[in-house]
């Protein structure tokens, strides 16, 4: 009986490893590739599940999810039927490890079924905060990175270049960022035939940078009406720098509020205790 429960059980897993490691050999190389862009190690279960929900995407999540994308910086490879794949998968493991954990504490079917709605709940959403959570991130980079290229655009104007070679320069010297990757993809759809306002349009709205906004819109209006563009980007690069200083100071002023939170929380109540000991075991002592 105890082998056959050995044999049994060597089986099942035998089956489970097969069963969940046929995606990964069904893609070479994708350990070497998981390293480029954003693409995951666990893409060939993501790539293995995207069949079963492309027909569940809708025109809505298709929209949000080409939005969230480019603001997120998220590489090509990445569509809308990949990214609910992967959070059905994240849901499927979250649901298991919260409702495994639920039975480890307490053997009841409440004990498991609520976990597990929980966990999957908590891994299909989770997806979607973190997306937001990395384009905020990515645009407040782009913003401090802003000033500076702005400084190498002028630099390179008044050296005597015109505006898309100033550009081109630009895209290759400027230092490694996300604010320069997403100039080169855009001036790549330059050499599809799109024209210069039409790019940088498209690159201020990829972007969602309002310092980035306001550079395409005074370019198009230089362009128009044929002003110098020198003093125009000098006066747009010390605009960028004074507002990246007010940012700074708004945060260096939020700073005190959102330490209160954790200073009551425990900071205070800690200081309470190693101040309030002493005087309660000293009244107990003396029978007050």
């Amino acid at each position: 009986m105890v082998w056959f429960s050995v044999g049994s059980a060597a089986i099942g897993a035998a089956l489970g490893f097969w069963i969940l490691g046929a995606p990964w050999l069904a893609a070479p190389g994708l350990a070497a590739a998981s390293s480029e862009g954003d693409r995951p190690l666990w893409w060939a279960w993501v790539q293995a599940l995207e069949p079963w929900c492309s027909s569940f995407v809708t025109w809505g999540m298709l929209r949000e999810f080409e939005h969230w994308k480019l603001r997120a910086g998220l590489s090509t490879q990445w569509q809308a039927a990949h990214w609910l794949s992967a959070r059905c998968l994240l849901a499927a493991l979250g649901a298991v490890g919260a409702g495994a954990f639920g039975g480890i504490v307490e053997p009841d079917l409440i004990w498991i079924v609520l976990p597990m709605c929980s966990g999957g709940l908590a891994g299909f959403c989770w997806p979607s905060l973190w997306l937001r959570r990395r384009a905020v991130q990515r645009r407040q980079v782009m913003a401090r990175e802003l000033p500076f290229m702005l400084d190498l655009l002028t630099l390179c104007v008044e050296a005597g270049l015109s505006l898309p070679s100033a550009l081109v320069q630009v895209a290759r010297n400027a230092p490694e960022g996300p604010l320069r990757r997403s100039l080169v993809e855009a001036a790549a759809l330059e050499r599809t035939g799109m024209g210069r306002s039409q790019w940088l349009d498209q690159w201020a709205q990829n972007t969602g940078v309002s310092g980035v906004r306001s550079l395409v819109l005074a370019l198009a209006q230089a362009d128009r009406l044929g002003m110098s563009l020198g003093p125009l980007l000098r006066g747009q690069a010390a605009q960028q720098r004074s507002e990246r200083f007010l940012r700074a100071e708004k945060l260096a002023l939020e700073a005190p509020v959102r330490m209160l939170f954790p200073m009551v929380l425990c900071i205070f109540p800690c200081t309470f205790l190693v101040i309030g000991f002493p005087v309660v075991v000293k009244f107990l002592q003396s029978g007050l």
